[in-house]
């Protein structure tokens, strides 16, 4: 079972737009939700689960909105809040941004896409792509629309319609991972792991069938070869065009794509990362009457490698002014409003290379350090053509039966996530 009823709050509660599904739950209990919420709030114990006698809410928060399912049944509550945020998703592909004024200016349509997105309780059509067939922000074409509903929605692959052309047929594979790291004062790495995400743009004619080959370890496993790099994926979450019994049969990635834009799969590598960006810092105060900063970046990843568009932010005492700078490479900025020393370099070379940027700012006599803390330096990077975790495409087989010719591109980048290093102050 899921919802009963799915309401959009403002931040004070007021009902914006609801629909009811099955009329088993009272839709005046949702007076209850804020006050449950605010309590827990002062208690320090927010739950995404609260109850009401034998009501339950499940709500999410986005922007300026609340987003909240309620349920007198022992529903399944991983369904509840991945169809809640479905809901923000395709929102936000109609209106750019989801927030109270677009709910307001768009009740109509929103009503329409709350109809088809559940019904009596149970997630229906959630594709945007395919929404957008049939339900149009123009009042004249929403009711136009209803007399011929797109066949795709009774289709078994309700995330693609058929019919579809394109003179050249192509495929373009984005393999993204993201850093995420913690460097102690010391330079020891207190956690690391790699997030990555399997992107895919789509041209192709028809109805095809891809095939998509990783160096999977798993997989090498089962056909007995074990030569080259492999990578162990964990925590894998696949597009629902994926078939899931052929994946954990044989690992084979197989699926008729969405057309377009997708995202078909994310993973997560729990591994030991070396920084891609080494940074050391020195931080001197003097009489409080001035700091000074010394930060030096020095690259740790493939010669051929190139990081574009680094940027180190150095947090900077909240009192700090008079800012003065020096980079051999790159320049740096001081953004007061964030209290930070932003130091950017467009192109970061080869490995091995050290660059340095000083900085220099006065304070004012009283001290406040104490009260502050000692936030870390964080980095962001971008580094293409390189995945740190070595995971590659190993083939894309395209099969359609017209038969035609497609050509796949892959392209590998690693940006940087939570990059944090600890320095002492």
């Amino acid at each position: 079972m899921s919802a009963s009823a799915v309401f959009v709050l403002d931040l004070k509660g007021k009902v914006l737009i609801c629909r009811n599904y099955k009329g088993d739950v009272d839709m005046a209990e949702i007076d209850h939700f804020l006050p449950l919420l605010m309590t827990q709030e002062e208690e320090g114990l927010t739950c995404p689960i609260m109850s009401h006698g034998n009501v339950h809410f499940l709500w999410i928060k986005h922007t300026n909105l609340y987003l909240v399912a309620t349920t007198n049944k022992n529903s399944n509550a991983s369904l509840v809040y991945a169809f809640l945020y479905k809901v923000v998703e395709v929102f936000t592909e109609y209106f750019t941004e989801l927030e109270e004024e677009s709910i307001q200016d768009n009740f109509v349509v929103v009503y329409e896409l709350l109809d088809e997105l559940m019904d009596f309780g149970f997630p229906q059509t959630t594709d945007s792509k395919i929404l957008q067939e049939y339900i149009t922000q123009e009042g004249t074409k929403l009711e136009v629309a209803k007399t011929k509903v797109p066949t795709t929605v009774t289709n078994a692959v309700s995330w693609r319609s058929e019919g579809i052309k394109y003179k050249k047929n192509e495929v373009f594979i984005d393999v993204i991972e993201s850093i995420n790291l913690l460097v102690n004062a010391n330079g020891s790495v207190m956690s690391s792991d790699i997030v990555g995400t399997v992107k895919l743009k789509t041209m192709l004619s028809g109805m095809p069938e891809l095939r998509l080959g990783l160096n999977d370890r798993a997989l090498f496993a089962l056909t007995g070869r074990d030569k080259g790099k492999t990578v162990t994926m964990e925590d894998v979450k696949f597009h629902q065009c994926v078939r899931l019994s052929r994946f954990e049969s044989d690992r084979t990635i197989s699926f008729i794509p969405p057309d377009g834009e997708s995202e078909l799969m994310s993973y997560r590598i729990n591994t030991h990362v070396k920084p891609l960006i080494w940074i050391e810092s020195v931080i001197e105060k003097f009489s409080h009457s001035r700091v000074e900063i010394m930060v030096k970046a020095k690259g740790q990843f493939k010669k051929q490698s190139v990081a574009n568009n680094v940027e180190v932010r150095v947090p900077v005492p909240s009192d700090a002014d008079s800012p003065k700078f020096k980079t051999s490479t790159g320049h740096a900025k001081y953004v007061p409003e964030k209290n930070l020393a932003v130091w950017t370099i467009k192109s970061f070379p080869v490995s091995g290379k050290e660059f340095l940027m000083r900085a220099s700012f006065g304070l004012p006599s009283v001290e406040n350090d104490e009260m502050e803390g000692k936030p870390p330096i964080t980095v962001n990077f971008e580094i293409p053509y390189f995945t740190v975790s070595g995971i590659q495409v190993r083939y894309m087989k395209i099969i359609e039966k017209s038969g035609y010719q497609a050509l796949p591109w892959v392209r590998y980048i690693t940006q940087s996530g939570d990059y944090q290093l600890r320095s002492n102050f």
